[in-house]
């Protein structure tokens, strides 16, 4: 036992000789006790190894075994009872958080051989939370709803959190068995089962997955060793020892949790919660290590598999190439695009939004990614940002709705129930047809009504109070007022679930269905629509008729898409170059339920033209196959 790190991994594996091999990081532990609980009870001494690993295997244990670990403190007395506590890389905990961990099988048929992932830039992603998407709340019944992703234009899913969590009702993000596909899901087999069966319908898989703490309730970890540290602290509890003492096999835990899922379970990406929350100040800090091992092993595995971020930082560090100091992952969420689209459409103006809504807003999240890249922050009360001008669009994922975006109002409203069905269709279209990554949350599609308000189903009863007490802390900065629906409550969590059929039983929720599919169509099909560059665009702003004018191109192929945030029609110039323009869409026809629209099917246009345009327009034009200049080349950024 020499070279753990190298040639065995954490947690119980079964060998190709039969064999199951255990191995965990217990340095607070003199000695550890591997104990099986079924289907026949023994136990094992494990064997000490270095830097605080003990190992063990048993010959003949059946798949499904039930075991734990007996731990004996270092600290404790000789005579002391032992902690008996799962596996904290258990891949399945069939009992839940404080039950025995299960030996799960080696192997699975998978099906997808021929699968090596698609560009990031071919991603348009669907966020979905598996608990509330179908009825049954499984990765089983997921399956069922892949064709209908696939006939939306859909082409990558993404989970969020599916790691063990207390109980059978959470957004994921309380997990405590990092390495466990919730049971309750249908475990590691359920989870394979989907990701098999996306990827032979052409969809790629992302799971969101959370490296900056721990959830409250079943986390045993600080048990095992120091994997947690008093130096930070985070919104949610005690924050990951990634820059400490002894923090090399903390490190090691996570990034193994990372292959792990790209590995056996044929991840394609990984969404990385909230790194502005993961504390490291070393030399070489653990997001740079774990990209660098997701990029080692994805060139091991022949296919294309990204880390995408979440931060609310504004920093291009995140998402710079190695070369120029940055931890080189692929992409990142932009949430400033949507905080200046939301606030353009609401008119809200408490908490982060305070930031925003200004027509000029939006446009700099069009043009750099980032509207926040130095300036001060009424918000946060001090400068913030930094510049996105040099990265490119196809590492921005942009979204009108998100699980944090509704589910972090008081009340869980999607845009369904906060605009008209007008306004929809300009955030929808400023998504999709954007230079970025779009990013769809399950429902959005066809206006689902329901809203998705947050829900935990935790054991202890102080915990469950103390996240009623937060919940209602967290919005006094928005002036909302009311009371938050009981997280608890299992009613809360019922309300969250999609109602499929609306779209075949409602006009305009089928018009919405009909709308985000033809967006999706012209994104793809369009040249200029289709590659994702900032180079070739450019924005002009009519603040007095509240219109944002954009200009794409890619070879000769050019189009115009205005977008308008003006609440009665104006009159107003659309920025044509000469040329003879086609309309491709028009929102306000009454194909897509509008008033009708009297602009025409067909313009031949020596540059701006002055036109009647109708409330929240969404125009786009194409001018295909013809010479002449490209566009204007001011503010135009890679």
């Amino acid at each position: 036992m020499t070279n753990l790190q190298a040639d065995i991994h954490l947690g119980a594996h079964r060998t190709a000789h039969g064999t199951c091999e255990f191995l965990v990081w217990a340095p607070f532990a003199r000695k550890v006790v591997l104990s099986v609980t079924a289907p026949v009870p023994l136990e094992l001494i494990m064997t000490p190894a270095q830097e605080g690993y003990f190992y063990g295997e048993l010959n003949g244990l059946p798949t499904g075994s039930r075991y734990q670990y007996r731990l004996f403190a270092r600290s404790a007395p000789d005579d002391a009872d032992a902690l008996v506590r799962p596996d904290p890389a258990s891949r399945s905990q069939p009992d839940g958080i404080h039950g025995p961990s299960q030996v799960i099988p080696g192997d699975f048929p998978w099906q997808d051989g021929h699968w090596h992932g698609l560009p990031l830039s071919r991603y348009i992603i669907y966020e979905a939370h598996v608990g509330t998407m179908a009825e049954e709340g499984t990765f089983e019944s997921m399956i069922a709803r892949l064709e209908d992703l696939k006939q939306l234009g859909i082409t990558a899913l993404e989970l969020m959190p599916v790691a063990q969590f207390p109980g059978n009702r959470n957004w994921g993000y309380d997990g405590v068995y990092p390495f466990a596909a919730h049971s309750g899901y249908g475990g590691a087999e359920g989870l394979k089962r989907l990701v098999d069966a996306c990827h032979r319908a052409g969809l790629a898989v992302i799971l969101d997955v959370v490296y900056n703490h721990l959830g409250p309730e079943g986390n045993y970890l600080a048990d095992f060793g120091p994997y947690f540290t008093d130096a930070y602290k985070t919104p949610w509890g005690a924050a990951i020892n990634f820059d400490g003492p002894d923090s090399a096999p903390v490190r090691r835990y996570f990034i193994e949790n990372a292959l792990y899922w790209i590995t056996e379970c044929h991840i394609d990406a990984l969404r990385l919660d909230a790194v502005h929350a993961i504390y490291d100040f070393s030399a070489r800090p653990f997001l740079e290590e774990l990209a660098l091992a997701v990029e080692t092993q994805a060139e091991h595995l022949n296919r294309r598999i990204f880390c995408i971020a979440e931060s609310a930082l504004n920093d291009t560090r995140i998402i710079r190439p190695r070369a120029l100091g940055g931890f080189n992952m692929e992409g990142q969420w932009n949430d400033d695009f949507h905080h200046a689209l939301h606030g353009l459409l609401t008119g809200e103006r408490t908490g982060y939004y305070a930031d925003f809504g200004e027509l000029s807003h939006f446009a700099e999240a069009w043009r750099e990614g980032y509207v926040y890249s130095g300036q001060y922050s009424r918000f946060r009360r001090r400068p913030h940002g930094n510049s996105s001008r040099s990265i490119p669009a196809r590492q921005m994922v942009v979204f009108a709705q998100n699980h944090d975006q509704i589910g972090n109002r008081m009340r869980g409203e999607r845009l369904s129930q906060l605009v008209s069905l007008a306004q929809l269709k300009v955030a929808a279209a400023s998504v999709l047809l954007s230079p970025f990554i779009p990013l769809l949350f399950m429902g959005e599609e066809y206006a689902e009504p329901a809203p998705f308000p947050y829900f935990v189903s935790l054991l202890d009863p102080d915990l469950v109070a103390a996240v009623r007490e937060g919940r209602r802390k967290e919005f006094q900065e928005f002036l909302w007022q009311g009371e938050p629906p009981d997280p608890q409550d299992e009613a809360t969590f019922a309300s969250a679930r999609l109602d499929w059929d609306l779209r075949r039983r409602s006009q305009p929720h089928a018009c919405m269905s009909a709308f985000y599919q033809e967006l999706i169509r012209l994104r793809k099909s369009v040249p200029s629509l289709a590659m994702l560059s900032k180079k070739r665009l450019y924005v002009l702003e009519d603040v007095e008729n509240k219109l944002i004018c954009i200009r794409r191109w890619h070879g000769r192929d050019k189009v115009v898409l205005l977008l308008g945030f003006n609440s009665e029609k104006v009159t107003a110039s659309v920025a044509f170059t000469p040329g003879t323009w086609h309309k491709r869409l028009d929102a306000a026809q009454e194909t897509w339920m509008g008033e009708g629209s009297a602009v025409p099917e067909l313009i031949v246009a020596q540059g701006p033209l002055t036109m009647d345009l109708p409330p929240y327009a969404v125009l786009l034009w194409q001018r295909s196959g013809q010479h002449g200049p490209e566009a204007p080349t001011e503010r135009t950024f890679s």
